[in-house]
């Protein structure tokens, strides 16, 4: 028998290949399904089952495309109503895999269909827990995001989450190991250890969650603090329920290279968004104006969703050479299937023609600090909220980049300030977002906080965060 973690940084994403003899079944697969078609041909398996914990929030799964590529049915857990051909399994029921038996747990709470799926070995004996999003490492699934759905609140949602972890899951083997759909920097749960694999035993000692008293003391624990979801999601779950395109067709599509004339006729007639993938510090010192910069090199995919929105937006890339692929990909991840090409030779290709080119206000740390020494200056700080309260230079202002459509018609345009984050790839993408609509009468800060407390640039005290979370 072998158990993979297919982990996706990008995403805080686990999906999983099982194999026992010469059968296998994946667990929650990501959109592109090549790498899975690879494992089964390189170790000559055939995929029997195509297993999803729920219908995704947060990313759009592979199933309907591995699903017609490898025959393998899909099984959702019970109450699931896809629009497309699938096994809907009941409570305990089993399915085996070579020598080994996938027992389904239904778990609802985080959805109403969510299901965990209990692997017992070939001698009888329960090994693996894929949790899904019901269980994560130090945290459980978040209750809010099928209340409409579900006409529950989240408050009930908790309730029955509540019931599905004390009854079915807790009385599980300590030795169990548990592998989760998310980890830590995923928006499906506030407060998820770095780790992506434990033991059951070990969650049941650290996990906050599994720890409440009662079932009104979990309520309350699990409903605490919850940010408000990516407004992405709702689409990423008819995509994943209702189905979509093929992957392999999204690439072609996106894959299309443009020239900058081209590339330019485009935009001004599309409506196409310009995403510019590149790294903060190339961006800042030149870019196609009207250019929004959400960098390959950070959390990608998850800004992309959060600043975006409408997956079926169109899109022009422009990208450092032979990252094409690689962004039409993630963005196909999250659902954003609308690319209409990319700029050929990039940024430079554009330069070189002679079209405009605009460029961030970028200081460094020290000469910010040289700027508003003795100065009443106006500061924003787009870190998250605990970033901020953990330490922050004193009278920054904290505006969080992920509601920045909440605050930026708040911006007095002939008042300047001063732009960070924790270290440049946030306070960019601000940058660039208030660029495109307008303001210019802002210096972005090199290297961000990081940068700024080796300064002497005055500081609120330091608080752990872990403390500022609780």
């Amino acid at each position: 028998m072998k158990i993979e973690q297919i982990y996706t940084g990008c995403l805080a994403q686990g999906a999983y290949y099982i194999v026992s003899e010469n059968e296998a079944a994946i667990i929650d697969p990501l959109r592109e399904t090549q790498p899975y078609i690879d494992r089964l041909e390189k170790d000559n398996v055939k995929l029997k089952y195509i297993f999803e914990t729920h219908f995704h929030a947060d990313f759009v799964s592979g199933h309907i495309d591995l699903g017609k590529k490898t025959n393998a049915p899909i099984v959702y857990g019970p109450t699931a109503k896809p629009e497309f051909e699938a096994i809907i399994a009941e409570d305990n029921q089993i399915f085996e895999v070579g020598k080994i038996k996938i027992k389904v747990l239904h778990t609802p709470g985080h959805t109403m269909e969510s299901s965990s799926f209990l692997l017992i070995d070939e001698n009888g004996k329960e090994k693996a827990l894929f949790s899904g999003d019901t269980l994560f490492l130090g945290d459980v699934g978040r209750p809010d995001l099928a209340q409409k759905a579900a006409n529950m609140t989240q408050e009930e949602l908790a309730g029955l989450l509540y019931e599905s972890l004390y009854q079915k899951i807790m009385p599980l083997d300590d030795e169990i190991v548990v592998y989760p759909a998310h980890g830590a920097g995923s928006a499906c749960g506030k407060n998820m250890q770095k780790e992506t694999v434990d033991t059951l035993g070990n969650q049941k000692k650290t996990n906050y969650a599994l720890n409440q008293k009662d079932k009104e003391s979990f309520i309350k624990a699990v409903t605490d603090g919850l940010l408000p979801p990516p407004a992405y999601f709702g689409m990423n779950v008819a995509m994943n329920k209702k189905g979509y395109d093929s992957f392999d067709e999204v690439l072609s599509k996106g894959l299309h290279a443009l020239s900058p004339e081209e590339f330019e006729e485009i935009a001004e007639h599309s409506g196409a968004l310009i995403l510019d993938v590149r790294n903060n510090e190339n961006f800042a010192k030149g870019f196609v104006p009207q250019s929004v910069n959400i960098g390959l090199d950070g959390d990608f995919a998850p800004w992309v969703g959060a600043l975006i929105i409408d997956v079926k937006q169109p899109i022009l890339l422009i990208t450092d050479e032979n990252n094409e692929k690689e962004t039409v990909t993630r963005l196909s991840r999250v659902g954003f299937d609308n690319v209409l090409g990319f700029l050929k030779g990039g940024f430079e290709a554009w330069k070189n023609s002679g079209k405009e080119t605009d460029k961030v206000h970028r200081i460094s740390a020290k000469q910010f600090e040289d700027e508003i020494k003795g100065k009443n200056v106006k500061i924003i700080d787009v870190r998250k909220e605990s970033e901020y309260q953990a330490e922050h230079v004193d009278d920054a202002y904290n505006k969080p980049l992920a509601y920045i459509n909440e605050w930026i018609d708040h911006i007095e345009p002939t008042e300047h300030f001063y732009l960070h984050c924790a270290g440049g790839y946030r306070s960019m993408m601000t940058a660039s977002i208030l660029l495109a609509r307008g303001y210019r009468n802002f210096t972005e800060i090199e290297g961000g906080f990081k940068a700024i407390a080796q300064t002497d640039v005055p500081k609120s005290d330091f608080v752990c965060q872990s403390k500022v979370l609780k």
